[in-house]
């Protein structure tokens, strides 16, 4: 609130445009036309939330679907944005007076719920269909505020939430990693395949990965894959197991029909993590092998609140560093989703909040 009670505005709040949804596969239009940019009233603080003044926020895939009509449950209008870090400027009542002024990043999840192995019924993220970051100031409940580490730029807390934590929970949590491992990260160059490597290449893993482009397997090499292979020959996956061995771990986000080789390849015992399915379902998974192997078939999605603590503790000791691939005003959002939708990015596209 302004001096004498007055209301000061909140500035450039991206907005998806309220206008009739088709079914499933259709689209607003071409692509990047579907966010503008609007001015509203600084909101009143409910109880036990607070108000975060945004330096930088990030994109993820879930952004890019939603602009695309081909998210679930989509409700209009809404500002996109999961994942955020900034200073809190306002607090509610019943929120604890140290967060006000302090450096933070966001959990970007709301009502986890009681049970460590799934969300519950109530379970929201950021972003759809409450208003998320993709804005100067975002409204948060207090239990989605984290210290700021202090050796991270808003920028590097930013890129973590959302894709990272999903990561390490496929990781970490479903596919139980351990040192030495072979893990195969299949189709690197996303944010969730990104921090993947990351976290797999801290954790002691011996970690190979794929791709469509030459230039993202050269630079995942660099950051310390044992090396990796271009996924589009039908024998992929065979090339890759002769370089690698049998993996214990698969992570994919993609699916597709060709996914059934994989069940031959796994190693006995091993794990198989699916955290998306943008390729469309797999066909034809071999059951016989699927129990004689004792493979687990397991899917994943962003971690719990205890998950986001371990993980971030573990970035601090690790000395993690986020990739970052471009930073974008928040004016040029749409130019942002577009450079997502092409799949042209190598680490986390973060726009600049300021």
């Amino acid at each position: 609130m302004g001096a004498g009670g007055k209301t000061s505005k909140i500035s450039k709040s991206p907005k998806i445009l309220k206008k009739p949804w088709g079914s499933p596969g259709d689209t607003l239009g071409a692509l990047g036309d579907a966010l503008e940019i609007e001015t509203r009233e600084r909101p009143r603080i409910p109880r036990g939330e607070v108000l975060v003044r945004l330096r930088s926020a990030a994109l993820n895939r879930r952004d890019y679907w939603i602009t695309q009509g081909l998210y679930p449950d989509i409700q209009l209008p809404v500002t996109l944005g999961s994942d955020g870090a900034g200073v809190v400027c306002e607090i509610g009542e019943g929120v604890q007076t140290h967060w006000l002024n302090r450096e933070v990043m966001l959990y970007p999840g709301l009502s986890w719920g009681e049970t460590p192995k799934v969300q519950s019924d109530d379970f929201q993220v950021l972003g759809m269909p409450r208003d998320g970051t993709l804005s100067t100031h975002v409204l948060v409940p207090e239990p989605c505020l984290y210290p700021k580490p202090s050796q991270w730029s808003f920028e590097q807390a930013a890129a973590l939430p959302l894709a990272g934590l999903t990561a390490w929970r496929a990781l970490v949590t479903q596919a139980q990693l351990q040192k030495g491992d072979t893990v195969w990260i299949l189709g690197i160059g996303g944010g969730v395949a990104q921090w993947a490597l990351q976290w797999a290449i801290s954790l002691g893993a011996c970690v190979w990965v794929t791709s469509s482009s030459q230039e993202k397997l050269e630079r995942a090499t660099s950051q310390g894959a044992k090396g990796g292979i271009l996924y589009d020959t039908p024998t992929w996956a065979q090339n890759l197991q002769d370089q690698s061995g049998p993996p214990q771990i698969i992570l994919d986000g993609a699916g597709g029909q060709d996914h059934h080789t994989l069940m031959d390849i796994i190693a006995p015992g091993g794990h198989w993590i699916q955290y998306g399915a943008t390729a469309g379902p797999a066909k034809h998974i071999n059951l016989f092998k699927l129990f004689w192997k004792q493979v687990t078939l397991r899917g994943s999605t962003m971690g719990s609140p205890k998950e986001f603590e371990a993980m971030l503790d573990h970035a601090r000791k690790a000395t993690i560093t986020p990739t970052i691939d471009k930073i974008f005003p928040l004016i040029d959002c749409n130019q942002a989703i577009t450079r997502l939708g092409k799949k042209e990015q190598f680490g986390k596209i973060l726009i600049d909040c300021t």
